[in-house]
């Protein structure tokens, strides 16, 4: 059986704490990578604690959104740290999503599509008038046209998704049962995400709050 993907939300500049994260998920029943979004990768110590790491699955989560060429050298600027997967917004256009495609190399690139922070009211203050199901299924599509290699959509997404896209998904907004949604609004458990279809989960505070006691509450709730 194939094992589960669960990146690890590593959100703080502690590497004391990233180690202590490292530590206790060291176990054989689930496989574990490491998820470095920009509060980590903008601190002082980040970009050299990443490029020391190995043997280990690393999530560079930069979610790009610019122009192409500015997206395709941002990608080549940290190809030296080796991560398994780098984010970059679908919203950013085909253009971009291509530019930064041909430049990834083994790298696998990570489309986003609407935040987990969002949700149909929130995207009418920004200004589209399009619910987010439809908008995270047009994003698929173009996904699935610039050939990226994998998608971060919200657990509630997962199934319209696989409809398009035939690659990684990837869902963020996971709690464990009885957890507070926090800043989220589309959310899942985990065995929720992984029956819907997800191919990996991404989990932050609900793990890394207390992880050692909060990894045995998500084997339990997985098997």
């Amino acid at each position: 059986m194939k094992l589960p993907t669960i990146f690890i939300a590593c959100d703080t500049t502690s590497t004391k704490k990233i180690n202590q994260i490292i530590k206790f998920t060291q176990i054989p029943k689930i496989k574990f990578g490491y998820k470095f979004g920009l509060e980590f990768l903008n601190s002082r110590d980040g970009r050299k604690f990443v490029s020391h790491l190995k043997n280990k699955i690393t999530f560079g989560d930069y979610k790009l959104a610019d122009i192409p060429n500015t997206c395709a050298s941002a990608i080549r600027a940290v190809k030296d740290l080796n991560f398994n997967y780098i984010t970059i917004h679908i919203s950013s256009g085909y253009n971009a999503l291509k530019a930064a495609k041909k430049v990834s190399g083994k790298t696998k690139l990570v489309g986003v599509t609407i935040l987990t922070s969002l949700d149909n009211k929130s995207l009418r203050e920004i200004g589209f008038n399009k619910e987010v199901k439809r908008l995270v299924l047009h994003q698929a599509k173009l996904a699935a046209k610039a050939k990226l290699d994998a998608i971060v959509c919200s657990p509630q997404e997962i199934k319209i998704v696989k409809k398009i896209f035939k690659k990684e998904i990837i869902t963020p907004g996971i709690r464990l049962s009885g957890d507070s949604k926090g800043d989220q609004k589309r959310v899942m458990t985990p065995k929720q995400a992984f029956q819907n279809g997800a191919t990996g989960i991404v989990m932050g505070r609900s793990l890394t709050s207390n992880i050692k006691k909060n990894i045995q509450k998500l084997i339990r709730e997985l098997n």
